[in-house]
């Protein structure tokens, strides 16, 4: 099984010191504020023994990274390694998505000056495409699909020699998201858990892997239909499993990583599972109480610490330091 190593983490960070922005580590602790109403579904509890926000509790605000999400640190490591190496073909870099890991690879490719081709199908959304095409990509859109256009940009790789990235899939591109951690780290140096929303697990396995190696705790929290690290580590290996769930857009990848398994298997990783109601309650949480505008990925980690140990979320210790990543905020504020 693939495995990623913190060195790995350390290169990246030489490789992408300049071009990305380093993280803000914030308390979520919350201000002073009027009586709060009286609890619903959509909203969070009022009482300190409910609330997580305490002074133990931070907040790793990745969303203000370049292009809204973490995922500008494993595409900048990703291009500037094979630049390094001299492995970078004329026809440039490619990669088959609409979200966030197509607008960071495009806007990577623009700071590095080399071409950047996104397949993605026919009908995704506009705005998407406008800001593709404003970061200097090419875009093909291809299909009524995303495999669709997956296809088509594995068929373009073949033909043309062009570099092949991957949302997520990828050492260089899990070493690169496991560079804030060591941000993380120089800012709250006795942290004991950091808390990470996972999708396929290129954000985990590289946070996972230097936490580890520091000794710092890592929460997995994942939407409960869409648990493709939980299911791999009940199983043993990577798994697929159905994909339904109000943050599927970001977290909806059918199997997670071997990457993300492997720094998963140790005592330091625990596994945790919300549903969509708990992730839609964090992310009116962030909104209402700190003015925090994210996706619901970003909000997934959050849920992760939120209520009793019966639910079965996290529950962190008295005096523990924590700090829970929100990882993008590429989101439509209409829906908050």
């Amino acid at each position: 099984m693939a495995e990623l190593s913190y060195p790995d983490i350390e290169a990246a960070a030489a490789r992408i010191a300049g071009r990305v922005r380093p993280v803000t580590v914030a308390s979520a602790q919350p201000g002073n504020r009027p009586e709060a109403p009286t609890p619903t579904a959509a909203t969070w509890s009022a009482s300190p023994a409910d609330d997580p926000a305490g002074s133990g509790v931070h907040f790793a605000l990745e969303f203000m990274q370049y292009t809204g999400t973490f995922k500008a640190r494993g595409a900048q490591n990703f291009i500037q390694a094979h630049l390094a190496e001299g492995t970078f073909p004329e026809a440039g870099v490619t990669i088959a998505s609409g979200g966030n890991a197509g607008l960071a690879c495009a806007w990577a490719a623009r700071d590095a000056d080399v071409p950047a081709t996104v397949f993605l199908p026919a009908n995704a959304p506009a705005v998407k495409v406008e800001r593709l095409r404003g970061y200097g990509a090419e875009v093909r859109l291809i299909g009524s699909e995303y495999a669709e256009a997956a296809l088509a940009c594995q068929q373009f790789v073949k033909s043309s020699g062009a570099l092949a990235s991957h949302a997520y899939d990828h050492p260089l591109i899990a070493a690169g998201a496991g560079t804030m951690m060591t941000e993380i780290l120089s800012q709250i140096p006795d942290l004991d858990t950091i808390v990470v929303s996972v999708g396929g697990g290129g954000l985990f396995a590289g946070v996972a892997t230097a936490a580890t190696f520091h000794g710092v705790r890592t929460v997995a929290v994942e939407p409960k239909n869409c648990r493709a690290l939980n299911a791999a580590l009940e199983a043993g290996e990577p798994v697929d499993v159905p994909v339904d769930s109000v943050a599927a857009d970001s977290l909806g990848a059918r199997r997670a990583t071997p990457l993300a398994v492997s720094a998963a298997q140790n005592d330091l990783v625990t596994s945790v599972l919300v549903d969509d109601e708990q992730i839609v309650s964090a992310r009116r949480h962030l909104w209402g109480e700190h003015r925090l505008a994210v996706e619901h990925a970003a909000a997934t980690a959050l849920a992760g610490i939120h209520g009793s140990s019966d639910s079965g979320v996290y529950v962190p210790s008295d005096g523990e330091k924590v700090c829970v990543v929100l990882c993008g905020a590429n989101t439509s504020l209409g829906d908050l």
